[in-house]
């Protein structure tokens, strides 16, 4: 059976989650590739009372909702230890079932130091500061670059952790000391902290690529599900105003052990606006009552940071990218019905750079940050839309503009989300192969 790979063709709050939720009761295992808990997914899930339950997750894989799926934590993911046990208690204090998960061991460990780090480098660029969490990703990612990191299975061998721990501090104290004039971390605090973990973890680690590889050679499904999304991506993003892992479908191999012939399918999600939390550029971005209006009936504030995201049109130029980069074969269009009330909608088509039509994204970072968007206006409509469950029962102005995305970005939209709930949902061709 083929993997499937799921990823964001924005800035990430795509709405992952519920993509992946769509086609839990099909999927076998749910494999998180990369990233750590600086993003996060929030599923709405509906029960037989009809209450609607909000699960907000963070490090963890959104297929852990879902009774049948194997959730799975790859290699290319960074984990914080401390917010990996607090939110499985907080799922199973919920009645959800986390036995299941299962945590490479060769996936790095955030550890203490990183968060220091993060948070006093931040500070230090002031005005240059790219925007970051504060979570210890990127030093991690540094750290696991630098051949210095600490992974999982370190954590069960004393003498090789503390090894390492005391080699990654012996050059970062004297960074933190001399130049940010911070007090230096103590190494023995820091093994204690970690093994204090371990007896717990120790159940839950695996050859995580083998296990994969047996799945589908089983016949199982396998979705490889992004943290982040295609734009944020530290190749292929808008650098330096990224993360610092693989978000595309191509870091899904990395990051899983998985081999890219196992692959046959590529969804990519696309929100009906844009939105972006942090610095950098975004070609349409609105500061007006319009952009007030997507935030508030949109919801648009940070998963995992609580902050206010900044919103725009939707930008078809970051789509066709994403269908390339990618090699996108479906794509999911979420919250369609947040653009409800608004007498036109505008849809961004191109950029103009001093004078000159880009129609494909400008491979200069200057020119992109100064890119201003070319729209086509189309009309809007007014009625309520989230009980609509198939593609005729949109309004035909609604209809109009999916049909016109789906000719702008180059590759089919395969399911519409129209409301917030699971089922609020249309599937126009099925997600599984």
């Amino acid at each position: 059976m083929p993997a499937i790979v799921l990823v964001g063709a924005q800035w990430g709050d795509e709405g992952k989650g519920k993509a992946t939720d769509l086609m839990g009761s099909a999927v076998d295992y749910v494999v998180k590739f990369n990233g750590g808990n600086n993003a996060g997914h929030t599923v709405v899930i509906e029960g037989e009372d009809g209450r609607r339950e909000k699960y907000a997750l963070h490090l963890l894989p959104s297929g852990i909702l879902s009774p049948n799926v194997v959730p799975v934590i790859g290699n290319g993911v960074v984990i914080d230890l401390e917010v990996l046990f607090r939110e499985l208690d907080d799922l199973a204090a919920r009645g959800v079932d986390t036995s299941r998960l299962v945590i490479s061991a060769n996936a790095h460990v955030i550890a203490p130091y990183n968060r220091t780090l993060d948070k006093v480098t931040e500070r230090f660029l002031g005005k240059r500061k790219i925007g970051t969490t504060g979570r210890g990703i990127g030093p991690t990612y540094a750290d696991k670059m630098n051949r210095i990191g600490i992974r999982i299975q370190d954590l069960f061998d004393e003498h090789i952790l503390r090894q390492k721990v005391e080699a990654a501090l012996a050059f970062k104290n004297q960074v933190l000391a001399k130049i940010y004039n911070t007090r230096a971390v103590n190494a023995d605090a820091v093994v204690a902290e970690l093994l204090s973990y371990a007896a717990r973890l120790r159940p839950m680690v695996r050859d995580t690529s083998l296990e994969l590889e047996r799945a589908l050679a089983a016949g199982k499904n396998v979705l490889l599900e992004a943290g982040q999304a295609t734009l944020l991506d530290v190749d292929h993003g808008t650098y330096p105003f990224v993360t610092s892992s693989s978000a595309t479908a191509g870091g899904a191999c990395t990051g899983s052990g998985i081999p890219p012939t196992r692959v046959a399918r590529v969804i990519a999600i696309l929100k009906a606006y844009t939105t972006r939390v942090g610095e950098g550029p975004f070609p349409t971005e609105l500061f007006d009552d319009a952009g007030e209006q997507l935030r508030k009936v949109g919801v648009e504030y940070g998963t995992t940071t609580g902050r206010p995201r900044r919103c725009g049109w939707l930008d078809t130029v970051i789509g066709r990218y994403a269908t390339r980069i990618n090699g996108v074969t479906d794509f999911v269009v979420t919250k369609l019905d947040v653009l409800t009330g608004f007498e036109q909608v505008p849809i961004c088509v191109a950029y103009e750079v001093d004078g000159v039509r880009f129609d494909e994204m400008p491979v200069n970072q200057s020119d992109f940050h100064h890119a201003k968007p070319i729209y086509e206006w189309l009309p809007g409509w007014w009625e309520d839309i989230s009980g609509c469950r198939t593609f005729e029962d949109l309004p035909a102005n609604a209809q109009a503009y999916v049909l016109r995305v789906e000719e702008l970005i180059g590759a089919r939209i395969s399911a519409i989300g129209v409301g917030p709930g699971r089922h609020e949902i249309i599937e126009r061709h099925s997600l599984l192969p």
